[in-house]
């Protein structure tokens, strides 16, 4: 599946860079005198480079007609690119072999870069120089090694000291996709990182070619069987100058990326995880924080729910020997909070927010959880006394449950009042995606509820959306949230409440996802605030508002009496938080709610 545009860049790259390769080999067999070491080392250069290998070909190799193959190889820089070309080709693709491996054994980042520059060494200096240009070179094959060591090891130095921080910084970077071979992202940092590569090591190339201490680009007529003798007239010191410059720019390619990246994480340890624009990532980010905040992976949406489909639904149960049986299940889905406007959700029983639960005071339940999600989840009861082992936070009271696994809380029901449940294994990455909802407790005694004509729950939330991705929304760099909604809709797509003159209004407000407090303001007069955090105040604690400050986890029931006929708000009275992506449509977004009085 193509996620971000580059996905679809790099498969187009791909396909050129395909028919480039097929076009290089069939015309290098069909026309081009060159042995086959170069004929192979053109053919995996473009199937590295695409349309820029073949370019390179053109321009350098490809007889421009019969017999004039080798006064048109001859200039240096020509020469020079093709020793470049055969080194990359080998050396590369020891390395993007290399690179395949650690990633399936999870091999931290910095180790990961020492096996890939063996494993580029070995390839071009035991492969495709001592032993695949051992018939044009002469020789034996140890002969070979050991004349091709010094050239081999100053060329690969080179190479990597280009290739190793252009691998670094875009694998470690935004999207992580780019340390998993499954992935085009992969391949495509690959190809970047063989072109840089190409560039830091032509220049000594082209001396070395000079010098005798490399072949260039060859002829090889059928029939011929000419050698390719390497006589050299470098001085030692200029070959240990060279050597030791190419040593120093190994190192510093290899090492300087430390300074900005946490090369201790692996490939297994962010798991392709694609990072908020603007979140301020270090040497010292951990693994652990890269995927708390890494975007929801659209391959795992597993249904998707339109601007007619609604959350907070009513729970049904069933009874099973007087317990209330009920069932949840967390899953990822596709939810839209706007027409247009999707979100990728954690959710329970594919609904944002979940089902409501809604039971008396003194019932005996039991919660059949079921975890769909990609990662570990339990759930907390927020605010209610129950034994400990139903508690639910993870590796605290329960162990967590594993992604496909199943876990039953039961406990009695002993207070009443507005409460929510919400998981307690990574809240802020799988609450903040949509998993919570509201958990409505009766009292046993029907005159201890405080009464009204109508009950409404609004349930707080803070999306971040960003580049077709949500990410977990939070109060931090890269994680600030740019769409707000209640009971999983930003105005003007939330529910209008209808009443008439005189009849009255609770309002349960929840703070089931927020990092902000949210100042919740009613127009049309005040509210008696009756309870708070499920607890129902006595009489003469009750007091007039028209606003309430709802913080992360907060509840406040209040009393809202419709004193006049018109259309009437609800709304957070922080102004950002009531657009759509810092945008207003119809007299606002995100935080808002239309109460429709009539006479």
């Amino acid at each position: 599946m193509l996620v971000q545009p580059v996905d679809y860049f790099l498969a187009a790259w791909f396909v050129l860079a395909l028919a480039s390769a097929v076009y290089v080999g069939v015309d290098q067999y069909r026309h081009n005198p060159e042995p086959p070491v170069m004929k192979w080392g053109f053919i995996l250069i473009t199937l590295y480079l695409g349309p820029l290998g073949l370019l390179l070909y053109v321009l350098v190799d490809k007889e421009p007609r019969p017999g004039a193959h080798e006064a048109f190889i001859r200039p240096l820089w020509k020469q020079g690119a093709g020793s470049t070309i055969h080194c990359v080709a080998g050396d590369a693709t020891g390395i993007v072999l290399a690179a395949v491996v650690t990633a399936a054994f999870g091999l931290p980042m910095w180790l990961d870069l020492i096996v890939e520059y063996l494993s580029g060494f070995a390839m071009g200096l035991f492969i495709f120089q001592s032993l695949f240009m051992r018939s044009a070179m002469g020789g034996g094959y140890w002969q070979n090694v050991r004349g091709s060591f010094l050239p081999e090891f100053i060329s690969m130095n080179f190479m990597m000291a280009g290739m190793a921080p252009v691998m670094c910084f875009l694998m470690m970077g935004r999207d992580m996709r780019a340390m998993e071979p499954a992935e085009l992202l992969f391949w495509g940092t690959m190809a970047l990182g063989v072109g840089a590569g190409f560039v830091t090591a032509y220049p000594a190339n082209v001396w070395m070619v000079a010098r005798g201490m490399k072949h260039g680009l060859m002829t090889q007529r059928e029939g011929s069987h000419h050698r390719h003798e390497m006589k050299s007239d470098a001085s030692a010191s200029q070959v240990a100058a060279l050597g030791g410059v190419s040593l120093l720019a190994l190192v510093t390619g290899m090492a300087a990326p430390a300074n900005w990246l946490n090369l201790d994480v692996s490939a297994r340890d962010v798991g392709g995880a694609i990072m908020p624009p603007g979140m301020v990532m270090d040497r010292d980010t951990p693994a652990e924080a890269m995927r708390d905040m890494a975007a929801v992976d659209p391959r795992r949406v597993t249904a998707a729910f339109g601007i007619d489909a609604m959350g907070d639904r009513a729970l049904p149960y069933r009874l099973e020997d007087g317990v209330k049986v009920f069932d949840l299940r967390a899953s990822v889905i596709r939810w839209t909070i706007l027409p247009g406007v999707t979100v990728d959700a954690y959710a329970y029983n594919g609904q944002v927010p979940g089902p409501r639960i809604h039971i008396r005071q003194g019932d005996r339940v039991r919660i059949n959880v079921t975890n769909a999600l990609p990662e570990p989840t339990t759930v907390h009861w927020h605010g209610l006394t129950v034994p400990n082992a139903m508690d639910g936070p993870a590796w605290v009271a329960q162990p967590p449950i594993p992604p496909g696994g199943r876990f039953s809380y039961e406990f009695t029901a002993g207070q009443h009042g507005t409460y929510f449940y919400h998981p307690h294994a990574n809240p802020d990455r799988t609450q903040a995606l949509g998993l919570y909802g509201a958990l409505i407790i009766d009292p046993a005694d029907p005159k201890d509820e405080v009464p009204a004509d109508h009950d409404y729950v609004i349930q707080l939330q803070e999306w971040l959306l960003r580049d077709g991705l949500t990410f977990p929304a939070m109060p931090m760099d890269g994680g600030h949230p740019n769409y707000f909604t209640i009971n999983g809709r930003a105005y003007p797509a939330t529910e209008t409440v209808r009443m008439k003159v005189g009849e009255t209004l609770k309002v349960r407000f929840i703070g089931t996802n927020t990092g902000f407090i949210h100042p919740m303001h009613i127009h049309g007069g005040p509210f008696l605030v009756v309870a708070r955090d499920g607890q129902t105040l006595p009489p003469p604690a009750r007091y007039e508002a028209d606003t309430v400050n709802v913080g992360p986890g907060q509840r406040y029931d209040v009393i809202w009496t419709a004193r006049l006929p018109g259309k009437w708000l609800i709304h957070c009275h922080i102004p950002h938080h009531t657009t759509n992506n810092n945008t207003e449509s119809r007299g606002g977004g995100g935080l808002m709610v239309v109460i429709d009085v009539q006479p």
